[in-house]
């Protein structure tokens, strides 16, 4: 499935293939959380913008519609009438972070719905079954995502106290590792058994693997080395957004891809800024999500090629220039500064598919950049330029 066409150092160009289609790495997924994107964007509009892979919500789509209504509807694919591939994340992220009350025991975790507060079970098989009902091309296995915030130890803490909520929160991520693990297991074996039922819509759904351990490197290694002899269709690195200082992702992200299956594909979950990904690229990996280009388009935060720009700054009041000149994006092909300024003023949802159009076009195009860098050999002189530039306010 995962061909490596090229490498950079660490920066790998590939080729990934499915049943709903190839796609070129590194790619960023374009993240539709219930079968959407947020901001008025269409699955034809998502081609205009050059998306290759989009990201659905298991956790949401199980709460609504529900699965079973969109297996009814013949899956994702028909129901948002999108042919290219999709991924569907696990619902774990969501159990952990969006469920107030919630109990995690062996077989799964039981929790309240944040819509209704209806009591709901997930576990490994459930997760499976959701995501066999969606018929998404690659499933992603269900774990549980352990909160960075057992980290937070007060700066004025006495060091033997400090030490011992480090041996706290060691003990409790080790043992998160591990129930992870053996949920994965039972991931692997529920998946082979609905890819062979007859009414299954996807028999060839894809699993990946996801990689825990809180911010604990000898954690971080020894759970990849644990779970690539699984030989799974792909490895993820999950819990690295969620609050942690950027360098800790860096220095997790060198730890763990000695131990990652070079052969494989390698996802970085939830990430992220354009310097991020940019750096996460330069340490081998090859597939990212994040709902960061949506959710800040639709507060008027603009990704360009010259740093971040915040549009209804006053400046813009009657700038006739496109949003960024060297974008060839819908919007920048057809509005000015000023324009999108004024719809964001006046409150008008326009303002907000104009500027989601420009952030999705520019991370798609991101990537089509970083992939011709690693081909042309130049990609380091690509990082050099740019992943410090893309993270700078220009106004």
């Amino acid at each position: 499935m995962f061909r490596l066409i090229k490498k950079n150092d660490k920066a790998r160009r590939g080729e990934f293939t499915t049943v709903h289609g190839s796609f070129q790495t590194p790619c960023f997924m374009n993240v539709g959380t219930s079968a959407a994107i947020k901001g008025g964007i269409s699955s034809p509009d998502l081609k205009e913008l050059k998306c290759q892979v989009e990201l659905c919500n298991t956790y949401h789509l199980h709460l609504r519609p529900t699965d079973t209504v969109i297996k009814q509807m013949g899956g994702l694919h028909r129901f948002m009438n999108w042919d290219r591939p999709i991924l569907t994340d696990s619902g774990g992220f969501q159990v952990f972070s969006l469920a107030k009350l919630r109990k995690i025991k062996e077989e799964g975790v039981f929790f309240n719905s944040h819509i209704d507060g209806k009591r709901i079970f997930i576990g490994p098989e459930q997760s499976m079954q959701i995501q066999s009902n969606l018929a998404s091309t690659i499933a992603m296995a269900f774990d549980e995502c352990v909160d960075n915030s057992v980290m937070n130890i007060p700066s004025d803490c006495p060091e033997d106290e400090k030490r011992r909520l480090i041996r706290k929160a060691h003990e409790y991520s080790r043992q998160s590792c591990e129930r992870t693990t053996r949920w994965l297991i039972r991931c692997k074996d529920e998946m082979k058994r609905l890819n062979s039922l007859p009414d299954t819509i996807n028999h060839d759904q894809l699993l990946f693997g996801i990689n825990q351990g809180c911010t604990f490197e000898d954690l971080r290694i020894h759970h990849m080395e644990q779970i690539a002899q699984l030989d799974l269709d792909g490895y993820a690195v999950g819990g690295l957004a969620v609050g942690e200082p950027t360098e800790d992702m860096y220095r997790i992200l060198d730890v763990v891809e000695p131990h990652m299956p070079a052969e494989k594909i390698r996802y970085l979950m939830g990430v992220g800024t354009p310097s991020n990904i940019i750096e996460a690229v330069a340490r081998g990996i090859d597939l990212f999500d994040c709902v960061m280009p949506s959710r800040n388009a639709r507060h008027a935060t603009i990704f360009t090629w010259q740093g971040i720009m915040h549009i209804t700054n006053r400046c813009y009041e009657t700038d006739p220039l496109p949003i960024d000149p060297e974008c060839s994006c819908p919007t920048c092909r057809n509005f000015t500064r000023a324009y999108v300024r004024h719809l964001f003023k006046s409150g008008e949802q326009l303002a907000g598919r104009l500027a989601v159009t420009h952030n999705l076009y520019f991370y798609n195009t991101l990537m089509e950049k970083i992939r011709t860098a690693i081909d042309n050999d130049s990609f380091d002189a690509f990082r050099k330029e740019y992943s410090e530039k893309l993270a700078k306010l220009i106004n």
